[in-house]
């Protein structure tokens, strides 16, 4: 047992309480705080994760009240893997967010407040308690939703808080449902006192099953559950489009296969084989409608976000299969989807701030106007479509593998179309951006007007190469295509580096799997 356990959940909420009074003294102030607050939770929590490399699970229960009755958390190398990618994911986000904003201290309170919730979630070991940090991590991504000045953000907020609120209430109904058969909450007892006393046929575990997985298929956005998901993306600013993208959906996705073997087990889905069965059939139908829903888009960041509901089917698709190689695949897939596809989201940010295109008919010769930011965002692209030897290709892999092991060929040739579908849509973005010519609109000078209202109103524009411009904010490159606003060093950074990982961390798969299997080995036994 250590100390630092709870400090992991504890050190971002209070640094977002610290970022809203530090705004009493000081406007402006909060992206230092946070700043200091996610630099120590990355130092944190990779301390967390070498504790567990090195000794094994780590189990910290609050107040030292005994099991059942106290609040357990627990860090195993699945939850390791979750706390260190949210630390890292808010990190490099907040890195892009000192430029491209929101900047209030309210903002970055919430922004901390969505940390802490997120890591709560991803190492509590009572399900009543991941409720709660459920709706912790939704009240903080609602108020980030509607950041962004304008109607459309505040009704894509208002609509995710009412869809989100039926989730959660479903959730919490499941779980009522599985308090009044047991009595009690904590997972491992659940799972324990289900096995042995109550029974996996149970009308009210059945019932508590059913509520549960619905509950989480609304904050994963499983199709048809995915309502709020398209326009929250799309119309939230575009670091918070990141962040949420990134990590919402991923650590819901990671509940919900950790709330179904560790509370319900294997032996539940053995003996309900409907209940498998409905979840592939809901990972089939996602991963098809997301695809060609996304494909039918035509604003860059809906595209994106359609995409997100058929990567996660993929994920749901895995955690049906019950299989150890498909189990790895899906925590490969939702590392390397967090990263891959929140960066898409900031790569979209940094071609929008640079240039104002934001669907995709406007990426016509983004890769002559914007060298850098078109280039990460193809290859992060085609890490997506997973395209060798990148991370995307390697989690389908493994995914693809464990459903031939299993012998669910049916799902086997949804996995294997996921890519064709993937490509679908990727490819018509990557053809405009490097096989058609830029043709500026009639009358376009390249000289933004004297009122112009410029988000962060820099004296100094941006080129296509991140250089400075002229002092009448003009490109000084060849002027054929004028950039509209200035894309900092750390914007496009964070964006390179990423895509550099995306490519080169398909490598370090086979040291991860080594790393999670005994976690899922006892996941799955």
């Amino acid at each position: 047992m250590t100390d630092l356990v709870p400090i992991a959940v504890a050190l971002p909420i209070v640094a977002s309480v610290v970022a809203l009074l530090a705004g009493l003294v000081r406007s402006r102030s909060g992206w230092y705080v946070a700043l200091v607050g996610s630099v120590a939770q990355v130092a944190l929590t990779a301390e967390l994760a070498r504790r567990v490399v090195a000794d094994g699970a780590i189990r910290y229960v609050v107040g030292n009240f005994s099991v059942p009755y106290g609040i357990e958390l627990v860090i195993d190398g699945l939850s390791a893997t979750m706390i260190v990618l949210v630390a890292v994911t808010a990190l490099g986000v907040l890195a892009y967010a000192r430029r491209a904003g929101p900047r209030s201290n309210p903002f970055y309170g919430a922004y901390l407040l969505l940390v802490g919730g997120l890591t709560g979630m991803s190492i509590t070991g009572d399900l009543f308690n991941l409720y709660v940090f459920l709706e912790i991590t939704g009240l903080a991504t609602y108020v980030l939703v509607g950041s962004e000045e304008g109607g459309r953000s505040a009704v894509a907020a208002l609509r995710y808080l009412l869809v989100g609120t039926v989730g959660a209430s479903l959730f919490l109904l499941g779980i009522g449902y599985a308090y009044v058969a047991t009595g009690t909450l904590n997972m491992a007892d659940l799972a324990a006192v289900i096995g042995e006393d109550v029974g996996y046929t149970a009308t009210l575990i059945r019932a508590s099953f059913a509520f549960v997985v619905v509950g989480l298929f609304v904050k994963v956005a499983v199709f048809p559950l995915h309502t709020w998901q398209p326009e929250a993306y799309a119309s939230a600013p575009d670091s918070v489009s990141a962040l949420i993208s990134a990590l919402v959906s991923t650590v819901s996705a990671y509940a919900l296969i950790r709330v179904i073997y560790t509370v319900f087990t294997v032996d539940f889905l053995e003996a309900n084989p409907l209940a498998a069965d409905l979840l592939a059939a809901a990972a089939a139908v996602s991963v098809v409608a997301g695809s060609v829903l996304a494909v039918a888009q035509s604003e860059v960041k809906r595209m994106l976000a359609y995409s997100s509901v058929a990567q996660f089917g993929l994920v749901v698709a895995a955690a049906s299969l019950a299989n150890e190689t498909a189990m790895i695949g899906a925590f490969v897939h939702l590392v390397g989807h967090a990263m891959m596809k929140g960066s898409l989201f900031l790569a979209a940010g940094v071609v929008a701030t640079a240039t104002g295109a934001r669907t995709v008919d406007e990426y016509d010769g983004l890769g002559e106007r914007l060298p850098v930011g078109a280039g990460a965002l193809a290859v992060l692209a085609l890490a997506m479509v997973g395209v060798p030897p990148t991370l995307g290709f390697v989690g389908k892999w493994y995914i693809a593998l464990g459903a031939v092991e299993t012998g669910s060929w049916a799902l086997l040739a949804v996995i294997v179309s996921s890519t064709l579908l993937t490509l679908a849509y990727f490819a018509r973005l990557i053809e405009r951006i490097f096989f058609r010519e830029y043709a500026a609109p009639a009358g376009e000078t390249g000289v933004a007007p004297d009122d112009a209202d410029v988000p962060g109103d820099a004296d100094v524009v941006a080129d296509g190469n991140g250089l400075p411009a002229d002092g009448n904010g003009v490109s000084t490159d060849d002027g054929d295509a004028p950039l509209r606003e200035d894309v900092s060093f750390g914007m496009y950074a964070v964006v390179v580096v990423a895509a550099l990982l995306a490519v080169t961390l398909g490598a370090a798969v086979f040291e991860y799997a080594q790393f999670v299997q005994p976690t899922v080995t006892r996941l799955l036994s």
